[in-house]
């Protein structure tokens, strides 16, 4: 990667300069880190395993769970190996790989959040013509475009990092790779840049996020038309899919969508939408979903009963 200054690299300063609270945070980010990993190969495994989990539901749910890992991954550990060591210093070129990383599976997310959204608006809006719309070949290409365009999102805030040139503190307070702590210590001025990352990610959350409510508005007053048992089921999915969509959209807006000043709580909030959804996110999907729980425990038990065998 070329850059416009003589910065090889950058120190990250992490959630807390107390060695007490450091360790704290190794152990409980640590724990936060394998269960989100954990989890999310569980239904990985589950779904890819199970006959009952083919629909695009499923489908989906695979690719959700499969970016939730990686997500996690692109900041977590760094976050829990700054923890134990004295100095967080983290060379340019790796610290642009790690925004390249966030926004690709960040976006990835954003993307298979909204399919899921369209899957649930046919299947219960259209339910005559959900075999034909949601095809297994129709999924596979709208995942296809799901990646292209996280990639085309990824690789612009990536020529907007480079963009930015550095000739003085390279002291960042944060604990992961982002463009808005870079923006304090770019030596110009960063309006035009900042203006152009809000367009982006910015525009991405807010518009994704207000499509996603109206969308689950639109097929909860639906199910007036349903059945008791089919209304019931359909309710339980949408409503775990409303609290996902809250639970990542609202930081991001928070973060993404305003002047590039920093607050007090801006660490905490990243927290939340980078490392606290992912892990929550497995916990949601299977303990409000029978059919998960009913097909996770079946595989489980055949690999129990497989093994007693031997």
């Amino acid at each position: 990667m070329q850059q416009n200054n003589s910065v090889t690299e950058f120190i990250l300063l992490g959630l807390t300069q107390d060695p007490m609270r450091q360790k704290m945070v190794f152990v409980i980010f640590l724990i936060f880190y394998v269960g989100t990993v954990v989890g999310n190969l569980l239904i990985i495994v589950t779904i890819k395993s199970s006959r009952s989990l083919g629909s695009p539901m499923y489908f989906f749910l695979f690719y959700l769970s499969l970016s939730d890992s990686c997500f996690s991954t692109s900041t977590a550990p760094r976050l829990i190996v700054d923890a134990l060591s004295a100095k967080k210093i983290i060379p340019y070129n790796e610290y642009m790989t790690q925004v390249f990383a966030l926004h690709f599976f960040g976006c990835m997310q954003i993307f298979v959040l909204i399919l899921m959204a369209v899957d649930r608006y046919v299947a219960i809006c259209k339910p005559l013509h959900y075999p034909t719309i949601m095809r297994r070949q129709v999924c596979t290409i709208l995942i296809v475009v799901a990646w292209i365009g996280s990639f085309i999102h990824s690789i612009a805030q990536i020529i907007l990092a480079l963009r930015l040139p550095f000739c003085g503190p390279n002291l960042i307070d944060h604990y992961c790779c982002d463009l808005q702590p870079l923006l304090k210590l770019a030596c110009m001025d960063t309006y035009v840049i900042n203006l152009l990352l809000v367009s982006n990610s910015g525009v991405i959350c807010s518009s994704s996020f207000f499509f996603l409510m109206i969308s689950y508005f639109v097929i909860l007053h639906s199910l007036r038309n349903h059945s008791g048992e089919g209304r019931k089921k359909a309710l339980y999915t949408c409503t775990s899919h409303i609290i996902v969509v809250i639970l990542f959209f609202v930081p991001c807006i928070f973060i993404y969508t305003r002047p590039p000043t920093t607050f007090p709580m801006d660490k905490m909030v990243a927290v939340f939408y980078t490392i606290g959804t992912p892990f929550l996110n497995p916990f949601i999907y299977t303990l409000r979903n029978a059919e998960v729980k009913n097909a996770m425990r079946k595989l489980w038990c055949s690999k129990i009963t497989s093994e007693s065998k031997r």
